[in-house]
């Protein structure tokens, strides 16, 4: 993905390389100088589009992690600009990104064991699925089963739960495997205590609170916070004069507090 500009001072690591393709961490630093600092990786929503959203869709959030203390990231993945994209190269990504960040925890600073994930929309169907799904994986030093990839803990802006509805409107080419990697379709116990936001007017709150109860019965720890009448998107900074961009972030702080993480 080219032409990625931020609004403040980051550092660019490569996590990957595939083919020509230099996926990069766009690395928020704090100023605490302690050795081991909690990181926060952000997967932005959009990224099936032809033309897709960036990663600097959070990048407010992370700026304001950052000031926090935190190893504030924003994380490039594959996505629908890339030719012969499939989720399933995203959801690799995911694991491939989170695994950098624990791999080279020393030099980046970072608590291996408080690693925060944070996904929206697009984003966040592919961190979920990261976690529950264990063989999608292109890492070849890492075995399918290797657990490095899954967060400490997980933070989820409404998102698409049903795979078999996102192949069959984007990805015709998966519906043969569409199952297999819908989430809603394979209720487990997988995620890390787990913060999610959601709009009551967003078209998958239903879908959302369907998946999160069903995942709650098999002993997940979720906490859904809702949003009366906003829409999908709703916390993006911008939006509502940032009434809402201030809701959530407040809300995701109090979250990582509450978990001894900030």
């Amino acid at each position: 993905m080219s032409n990625i500009e931020f609004d403040f001072p980051i550092v660019e690591k490569t996590y990957k390389v595939v083919g020509k393709r230099d996926l990069k961490l766009y690395i928020f630093e704090p100023t605490s100088q302690e050795t081991k600092r909690p990181a926060i990786l952000f997967f932005n929503g959009g990224s099936f589009k032809k033309e897709p959203k960036s990663p600097v869709q959070f990048q407010h959030q992370a700026e304001y992690f950052s000031s926090l203390g935190m190893v504030a990231i924003c994380v490039d993945y594959r996505n629908g600009a890339d030719m012969g994209f499939l989720p399933t190269q995203a959801i690799s990504d995911v694991k491939s990104a989170v695994r950098y960040v624990r791999r080279n925890s020393e030099g980046l600073r970072v608590d291996p064991n408080k690693v925060v994930v944070c996904g929206s929309s697009a984003g966040g169907y592919i961190t979920v699925s990261a976690i529950t799904f264990n063989d999608l994986n292109d890492d070849n030093q890492y075995e399918n089963h290797n657990k490095d990839h899954v967060p400490s803990y997980l933070i989820i802006f409404a998102v698409g739960m049903d795979g078999i509805d996102i192949m069959a409107r984007r990805y015709p080419q998966l519906l043969y495997k569409a199952k297999e990697i819908s989430p809603i379709h394979n209720i487990k116990k997988c995620l890390p205590t787990t913060l999610w936001l959601c709009g009551t007017g967003d078209d998958l709150y239903v879908q959302n609170k369907k998946f999160i109860n069903l995942m709650k019965h098999e002993g997940n720890e979720i906490t859904l916070k809702t949003y009366k009448g906003m829409e999908h998107g709703f916390f993006n900074y911008g939006r509502h004069h940032n009434e809402y961009f201030n809701q959530t972030k407040d809300e995701m702080e109090t979250f990582l507090r509450d978990m001894h993480v900030v």
